[in-house]
């Protein structure tokens, strides 16, 4: 399906996305559509389009020409938009459950017309409201052990590898992530957003050399390993869920990156909600062990059944990759955490603390917490020890 009339990129209003989703056949002529700009991210229009006869709906998703959340002062490339669908065409090819179908594509218009997915729930938010979410962590282990396998070295040709590269080259949003997750946090610059009573705590953080030097380390494996392809930004806020189903959505940081980068994006907004939470934090400790118990299972498993690189053959290589990619993903947790809580891109798992020496106390926990998994990452030695590490840096 495709549309009728090519045109120049401009945004989308509430009308006009009516009128695409009409120009597409996506519903019938005659049927009355009624529209509502649902986006409430960083860098996107987002449109929920619903049939009111059939109650049928779709969601219209625009990459603006500016980050949304600074405004058109910082322009931003609408490639992303091509990025985005792309991958959730490749994920799909591994993981079809996990997420939302893709109806329509358009590069010039940097759109994506998908599934509705108004039947789910962000899981920020639920999580934050308490919802427990059973079947998140064993989704997204799943999810991250499908697609990190088959789109890496151990499974595809060098050639089929260094055409995924090319096919994901995105180097302005993994400029967003370079200085925003690891660079701006650890220094003094203006993009960091923080209460003046946490002063002296960052001050503390921004003359820690030892903790820079680390951070370094973790910004120089984003910058050069290309192990497989990523998501780029799985965070809670990333993910529809229920009690019975997950859906990945939003990977328009999608790259070819380093193993541990998804799987300690997503343990980090884990420990952010535990830290927002005064009660049921066991729930996201049983999910962290979760997603790791069912990822290196899964990933096991592949290897043995699919490896293509003769080295999958050698005892004790997978044991390699795996030690590595969790001690990764707890170096890169710990820089999520800290730029979570000082950086430019809040959540609202601290934010949203009511109480302001509650929050306060909460944001000195998570930078504490995010320098302990990263110095302290290479004795680590399973999931277990992330929740005594959590204790230990609570005071």
């Amino acid at each position: 399906m495709t549309v009728t009339v090519k045109q120049a990129y401009e945004p989308l209003t509430e009308s006009t996305a009516i009128a695409l989703a009409k120009n597409l056949e996506l519903f019938p002529q005659e049927t009355e559509l009624t529209c509502k700009e649902i986006g409430d991210g960083n860098l996107n229009l987002v449109f929920h389009i619903i049939d009111q006869h059939t109650e049928k709906g779709i969601i219209i998703k625009q990459a603006l020409p500016y980050a949304k959340v600074v405004g058109e002062s910082w322009p931003l490339t609408i490639h992303r938009a091509k990025i985005e669908s792309d991958a959730l065409k490749k994920f799909a090819q591994y993981v079809p459950q996990l997420v939302p179908e893709i109806y329509h594509t358009d590069e010039t218009l940097a759109i994506t017309v998908m599934e509705d997915l108004s039947r789910l729930t962000i899981a920020r938010k639920g999580l934050i409201d308490g919802e427990s979410y059973p079947l998140i962590s064993e989704h997204i282990g799943t999810f991250l052990a499908n697609t990190l396998f088959y789109t890496s070295d151990f499974y595809l040709t060098g050639k089929e590898k260094k055409n995924l590269v090319k096919q994901f080259f995105n180097p302005e949003l993994c400029n967003i992530t370079e200085d925003l997750v690891f660079t701006d946090p650890f220094f003094d610059i203006d993009t960091n957003d923080f209460e003046p009573e946490l002063r002296t705590d960052v001050e503390k953080l921004w003359n820690d050399q030892e903790l820079k030097l680390e951070a370094a380390k973790f910004k120089h494996k984003f910058l050069t390993e290309a192990d497989a392809l990523l998501h780029g930004d799985l965070h809670t806020g990333s993910l529809f869920a229920s009690t019975t189903e997950t859906k990945i959505i939003d990977p328009e940081f999608a790259v070819v990156g380093p193993f541990g980068f998804d799987l300690g994006q997503f343990i980090a907004n884990l420990l952010l909600n535990a830290i927002g939470r005064e009660d049921s934090q066991a729930v996201l400790f049983k999910h962290i062990n979760r997603t790791w118990t069912v990822f290196e299972t899964t990933f096991r498993k592949l290897w043995e059944s699919e490896g293509k690189d003769p080295y999958t053959k050698v005892n004790g290589y997978v044991d390699v990759v795996l030690n590595n990619l969790f001690e990764d993903a707890l170096g890169f947790a710990g820089c999520e955490i800290i730029r979570r809580t000082i950086g430019l891109a809040h959540v609202a798992d601290l934010d949203g603390i009511a109480d302001k020496e509650k929050k306060l106390a909460a944001k000195k926990h998570a930078l504490r917490l995010g320098r302990a998994l990263l110095i302290e990452r290479i004795s680590i030695l399973n999931t277990i020890h992330i929740q005594e590490i959590f204790e230990t840096t609570k005071e």
